[in-house]
């Protein structure tokens, strides 16, 4: 009496529901495109990172790797090789560094590696000339053999900040930098890029409220014929007449009004205020045969160029013929195919056509020739 003779157990086979979570846990934390470490990780470990680093008094190196001109793989070969290519240049910078360095995948084609050993500026840069060399080697993805570059910025603990965000934006400053600089390279951060980068912020603030303030200005350029000296017409220049900053030239705000995607707008504007100026000087009897206005690249590759370009000679009053269109070799070559399909839809309106800054590029004469250009 009081002898357990028998018991009964029931069992319940796991293995799958801890497999289900170890799966989930390792998803929240890791990439799932290259199995990397994702910015969650990464941020835990570089907070890690920072805090051995702050007691013993040790240094960190941070290296922002972006790939150049990855968009234009997505584009021309397709998402699937995009992906493919990640692949790759995940393995081949796994493979280079060292079990004590963190690489983790941010998003997109951009990658960070956390330096915890030997992380002086030499050694940072010593590293990226190695991850520099590896890109530099072509690989087969499928059937095409491609060669992807990467622009790295590095920045530096204690020396650039002590906080990761801070740490994260420098390298990223430091990257862009590398960019600016042809790409295929790498930059330190330096205290002159943030204080770059926060004057072209406020430049990009100030030039995106530049139209509705009236700050833009047209200037008019004469074009004479040299052998009587009579008009031939007038080319339409745009200058920024900036409150503070005085007046800025093209060369200065251009390219940036090109990046933040406001080019078309400032374009229309000059389009629109040139034919009205011309119709302003026919009404007080001075005759301007023509007004010469240049094309962006923004404005080719958007639909509604042909439609713009007829409202505002129409509201204007001005024959289509007195408006000569300025494009640029390098906008004609971009793509052959859409440049001579619009050009030839205005070209039906009657407007004229030049070709700005030859011989700069590649094209040939012979394509060229085939375009509606009447100089």
């Amino acid at each position: 009496m009081g002898q357990t003779t028998h018991y009964v157990g029931v069992f319940s086979d796991i293995t799958r529901i801890k497999e289900a979570q170890d799966q989930i846990n390792f998803l929240a934390h890791h990439d799932a495109l290259t199995h990397l470490p994702n910015r969650a990780l990464f941020h835990e470990r570089f907070n890690h990172a920072l805090t051995h680093a702050q007691r013993e008094k040790d240094s960190l190196a941070l290296l922002f790797i972006d790939l150049d001109r990855f968009k234009t793989v997505n584009d021309s070969l397709g998402h699937p090789i995009g992906d493919k290519v990640l692949l790759e240049v995940s393995k081949r910078m796994n493979d280079a560094i060292r079990a004590s360095d963190t690489l983790a995948r941010l998003g997109g084609d951009e990658f960070v590696l956390l330096l915890e050993e030997e992380t002086s500026a030499q050694h940072a840069a010593v590293v990226a000339r190695k991850l520099m060399d590896m890109f530099s080697e072509p690989m087969m993805i499928g059937k095409h053999e491609l060669v992807v570059t990467a622009s790295i910025g590095i920045t530096l603990y204690p020396n650039d900040g002590d906080d990761p965000d801070i740490l994260i934006r420098h390298a990223d400053r430091a990257m862009y930098e590398a960019k600016q600089q042809g790409r295929n390279t790498y930059r330190f951060f330096t205290k002159a890029l943030t204080e770059g980068a926060f004057e072209r912020l406020m430049m990009e603030n100030d030039l995106r409220r530049a139209i509705s303030r009236g700050e833009l200005k047209l200037h008019h350029q004469p074009q004479v014929d040299l052998n009587n000296q009579q008009l031939l017409g007038v080319e339409a220049l745009v200058r920024w007449l900036h409150p503070e900053q005085g007046l800025i030239t093209p060369n200065h705000f251009i390219e940036l009004a090109e990046e933040i995607g406001i080019i078309g707008e400032i374009s229309t504007w000059v389009l629109h205020t040139a034919c009205h100026q011309i119709a302003k000087w026919d009404q007080i009897g001075f005759s301007v045969p023509r007004v010469a206005v240049n094309l962006s690249v923004q404005q080719i590759d958007r639909e509604g160029l042909v439609t713009t370009v007829s409202d505002e000679l129409r509201k204007a009053g001005l024959l289509p013929k007195r408006l000569e269109l300025e494009v640029t070799e390098s906008m004609l070559m971009r793509d052959p195919d859409l440049s001579r399909s619009v050009l030839s839809e205005l070209r039906n309106l009657g407007v004229k056509f030049s070709v700005d800054d030859f011989g700069t590029g590649y094209s040939s004469l012979a394509y060229l020739k085939l375009l509606p250009l009447d100089r």
